[in-house]
């Protein structure tokens, strides 16, 4: 049986505003699935829920890895148990080299019982391994020796994020956006990239606006998000058609969906 992410009428809310107003969603392992929507529909919302970001209260649902309820468990307990979220923006953390946290992270998910500071990854066989993955990556290998995202360019934060997936291999990656802010020849090194290192081997939630990003990576599952909830599911033929023809026949089909998105929109300027 292939490891499998499940989300049972998930309900989110941030500072007490309802975000997500029921999500089912299942990912296997090996699955590549496309989650496409308006601004502000609870895209990223779903993303930092699955992940246990203390800011995004789960108000009603579940969310299972292999039937093990990671509901209440905090962000480093679900990053053993296989999850990863690359960040649509990601902090910056000054003086701490890439290669040095990179280290840290992949020990502590190939040894998730481990004591802090203790039995790190062979500094030679991690030294080897990186190098090996920038290399696939097309990455400069002085690049693991800057500080994480410090004065990083838009396209170096989401290469380095695809670095740690790489490194990390996931059972299930959540990339949020990462063709936001990215050339066309970047997005497809991108999608390049995240082909070579996904595949069967990992379950790909690829939250994004735009299909270039799934030129590589073409979805078995494709999702649009309204209202806070997943209205319609389909093939990549679906995410195609969202990106050519936009939204509009997405709420002239899901009238309550549409209300919804409109009152969480009049919320959000009133604030």
């Amino acid at each position: 049986m292939s490891d499998v992410l499940k989300i049972e009428n998930l309900h989110v809310s941030v500072e007490g505003k309802p975000i997500l107003n029921g999500v089912d969603l299942e990912l296997r392992r090996g699955e590549t699935h496309a989650l496409m929507g308006p601004n502000g529909s609870g895209k990223s919302t779903l993303g930092f829920a699955i992940m246990g970001h203390p800011k995004y209260e789960v108000t009603e649902g579940k969310i299972l890895v292999n039937d093990v309820d990671v509901t209440e468990m905090e962000a480093d307990e679900r990053a053993r148990l296989g999850l990863f979220m690359a960040f649509q923006r990601p902090i910056a953390i000054p003086g701490v080299r890439l290669a040095d946290f990179m280290r840290h992270a992949t020990t502590n998910v190939r040894n998730p019982d481990r004591k802090e500071g203790e039995d790190l990854i062979p500094m030679r066989e991690f030294r080897k391994e990186i190098t090996t993955k920038m290399k696939q990556l097309q990455m400069d290998t002085e690049f693991a020796r800057r500080y994480v995202n410090d004065g990083f360019s838009g396209g170096e934060m989401k290469r380095a994020e695809i670095l740690q997936l790489a490194m990390l291999q996931p059972k299930f990656a959540i990339l949020d956006e990462t063709d936001s802010g990215l050339d066309a020849d970047a997005v497809r090194l991108a999608s390049q990239s995240i082909a070579q290192i996904g595949g069967e081997e990992m379950g790909l939630l690829i939250i994004t606006h735009h299909d270039k990003l799934l030129e590589h990576n073409p979805p078995s599952h494709a999702h649009v998000m309204l209202g806070g909830r997943i209205v319609e599911s389909g093939s990549v033929e679906l995410a195609h058609e969202l990106h050519a023809n936009g939204y509009q026949r997405i709420r002239e089909a899901y009238p309550e969906a549409a209300a919804m998105e409109m009152e969480m929109q009049d919320e959000e300027q009133a604030v």
